[in-house]
Order: structure tokens, then C-alpha cells, then sequence
């Protein structure tokens, strides 16, 4: 698959994708929460750690993301490795937009939503200077990938 500039892109496969996931969380758990989440600084995506309240199960899920701050909020991409499934996530969020996360500042309720039109626009355009293969990227996927943000918000979970 090649980009908008015509740039080859290259995923790792999808077992090695999951590996490293499944590594990150349960290294993040191992050391008690000491390793696996950044700051993002400059054109570097910080990492956080978003936990969801299962749609079906009403179980709380947790999961790493990669995210930039927008002011107060913070912006993260729903696109699942760049699979062309939605991850179980941004579902749950959808269904229960209430969340938590922990970033290394440490932890925040907040209530997940898609941008829409112009602030998408503008974030996707901020995740492109962050990552120059984002477009070669979100083409892999047959449909649009949501642009994700969490506000704070006062309502305790």
C-alpha cells in the first residue's frame, strides 16, 4: 500500500502486533505502572493507559494508546494497529463514553468523543506531523479512522 506521496508503508504482522501489545500491558502491570507511559514532547506521541467499561460485560477493560495533548484534552486515533476492525475500545467508549486514564502526570476521568469536520481536520493534521505515514497508514483500513478525543470531565466513576 502506498501513501499519498506514493511512499511504501509496512506493518509487521498481524501476531507480532498483538505480541507487542500484549508485552507493553503486561509490563506496564509487572512494574506496578513504574514502566510504559510517556510525556509526549514535540513531534513524539506521548503513551497513556485508557481504561473503558466493557459494553457487554460492564468489566473494565484497559488498554495503551498513544496520544498527543490538545489543551486539556487528549487526542488518540481509534484504528486498531491498523486493522480494518474497530478496536474493542473505542466500541466501549461509544457505548459508555465515561473513562479513566493514567498518564505519567497521573490519573483522570474523562469522556470520550469522535471530532468531527474541522477540529478532525486539524488533529489529523497535527497526527501527520507526528507520524509522515499516516495517511499511507489509514488507507489500509476500508473505513475512516475516528480521531479520538478525552475531555476531562467531574463525573466520578
Amino acid at each position: 500500500m502506498a501513501d499519498e506521496r506514493g511512499k511504501k508503508v509496512w506493518l509487521p504482522p498481524r501476531w507480532f502486533v498483538r505480541l507487542a501489545w500484549s508485552t507493553h500491558r503486561g509490563l506496564y502491570r509487572l512494574s506496578g505502572g513504574r514502566f510504559g507511559l510517556r510525556r509526549p514532547k514535540g513531534n513524539r506521541w506521548g503513551m497513556m493507559r485508557l481504561t473503558t467499561t466493557g459494553r457487554r460485560t460492564g468489566e473494565q477493560r484497559s488498554v495503551i494508546l498513544g496520544y498527543f495533548d490538545d489543551g486539556p484534552n487528549l487526542v488518540t486515533m481509534a484504528m486498531n494497529g491498523w486493522a480494518d476492525a474497530e478496536p474493542a475500545w473505542w466500541l466501549n467508549l461509544q457505548a459508555r463514553p465515561e473513562a479513566r486514564v493514567d498518564v505519567v502526570s497521573g490519573r483522570r476521568d474523562v469522556r470520550g468523543r469522535a471530532a468531527e469536520g474541522d477540529e478532525r481536520s486539524r488533529l489529523w493534521a497535527r497526527w501527520r506531523e507526528i507520524d509522515a505515514n499516516l495517511d499511507g497508514y489509514a488507507a489500509l483500513r476500508s473505513a475512516e479512522t475516528a480521531v479520538v478525543i478525552l475531555e476531562p470531565s467531574s463525573d466520578p466513576r
